[in-house]
């Protein structure tokens, strides 16, 4: 490898995971190079040869090394892997000591993040698996009070990071491995082995999309398969295409696509969708169009393809009931096939919470974090005096950005009241220590 690697990536427009690999090589202080596949049909051929045939975005190289995509990227990084590529000697193991940490960067943390460093209690937010949280997939926001005409989910948190360093926050690239609370101040340990140990803890990491662990899912996963309709729909233009999902994510995510696809397939397991009105009604006025068709009461089994071709059809199951994957012996279950070219899921969330699994934090069977207001019940204070919850972690419920930044406001105001305490008190006790050595 050369002295300085050359990183290069492949990116177009709307991507929210190529911004997300843009800014770790930006907080690592590494140059690279950018190569725009949109409407360039020579750029896109030359990134799937490069890339073993992956028609999805970003694909990081270095030193003309297939990295992957954005997931590959970040799991190198995790183990400190990555760095080594770049040559980036990394602390390992040195420890520094913060008054308040906040574990993720989307709109709950960075919420914390402003307030925090108003208050003075010098926040460093470690960004976590998915820096700037779920709202950097979104193409709209159009109801985040404030912007009469929408803002674009990446455009707010940009806006958000930039109000926090404003203010005095720090914001680190760095994915928490373990957090020991047997003693304090509180110990956290990163995935490439830096440790910190902070007086107070704000979790807010969010949460990661769920996948539906069926034959062939894994091994399209870049290849047709996706969870990102604003990073990879552009890629299967004039497919047909299935949505999976039937709340509001994947309305959004099937009205999206009907940019490109020659048609949209929004396939839900049951009769009813959980969706709120406003995309019910506008799913229905594409289905009037023609460009969406909805498969109710139906599930997709198996997913059929190549990566040389990629997804070539899918297998669904279909009951009048719903939930056909339980009625598999019901003589009322229908099987069928799909001719499609690609597949996005959008069938939930899963609290990325597994580095709280040592600790005292009390969690539900799903992972959501329990705090004292009862489960989701919109409180901050978790049953370990100084951590905290805000946002996806405990709210299992609402999940909407505003009331993710309402729980973030929350949880710095707990924290600063919680950090004023523990200062009284120790000034308390070091006046106490003193006057009895008098």
């Amino acid at each position: 490898m050369s002295e300085h690697p050359q990183v290069e990536i492949y990116t177009k427009e709307n991507c929210s995971y190529c911004e997300k690999a843009k800014d770790l090589f930006d907080s690592k202080g590494v140059e690279y190079v950018t190569y725009n596949v949109t409407g360039d049909e020579e750029l896109f051929d030359e990134m799937v040869e490069r890339a073993d045939g992956r028609q999805t975005a970003p694909e990081v190289f270095i030193d003309d090394e297939l990295i992957g995509g954005w997931d590959d990227t970040q799991a190198l990084d995790e183990t400190g892997e990555l760095d080594e590529k770049l040559g980036i000697a990394t602390a390992g193991g040195g420890t520094e000591h913060r008054k308040l940490i906040i574990s993720g960067s989307g709109i709950a943390g960075l919420t914390a993040a402003i307030y925090a460093a108003r208050s003075n209690n010098d926040p460093l937010v470690l960004e976590g698996d998915e820096p700037g949280g779920q709202l950097t997939l979104t193409t709209d926001v159009e109801n985040f009070p404030g912007f009469p005409e929408g803002i674009s989910g990446p455009d707010l948190i940009n806006n958000m990071k930039e109000q926090a360093e404003r203010f005095g926050a720090e914001i680190k690239n760095g994915v928490i491995a373990d957090v020991d609370d047997s003693s304090r101040p509180y110990r956290v340990e990163l995935s490439n082995g830096d440790v910190y140990t902070t007086d107070a803890f704000i979790a807010a990491s969010g949460a990661s999309a769920r996948t539906l662990g069926i034959p062939g899912e894994d091994d399209l996963m870049g290849y047709g398969v996706s969870t990102c309709a604003t990073c990879d729909g552009a890629f299967f233009r004039d497919e047909e295409m299935i949505v999976v999902g039937g709340g509001d994510a994947a309305m959004e995510e099937a009205n999206f696509l009907t940019k490109f696809a020659s048609k949209v397939y929004l396939v839900h397991r049951r009769e009813e969708f959980r969706a709120e009105d406003y995309w019910i009604d506008r799913t229905h006025e594409k289905v009037e169009e023609g460009d969406i068709e909805i498969v109710k009461n139906a599930e997709v089994r198996e997913i059929h393809g190549s990566v040389e071709e990629g997804v070539d059809y899918v297998e669904l199951v279909r009951h009048p009931e719903g939930y056909p994957s339980d009625k598999l012996d019901d003589p009322e279950t229908e099987e069928f096939e799909m001719d499609v070219g690609a597949v996005f899921l959008a069938i939930g969330h899963t609290p990325n919470t597994d580095y709280l699994e040592d600790t005292a934090v009390e969690m539900d069977e799903a992972g959501y974090i329990r705090t004292e207001g009862g489960k989701g019940g919109g409180q901050t204070k978790t049953g370990v005096p100084g951590i905290f919850g805000a946002g996806d972690v405990v709210d299992y419920h609402y999940q909407q950005a505003v009331t993710a930044a309402g729980m973030g406001c929350k949880a710095a105001l707990d924290a600063d009241d919680y950090l004023e305490t523990a200062e009284l008190e120790a000034e308390e006790g070091a006046t106490e220590a003193a006057a009895g050595d008098d």
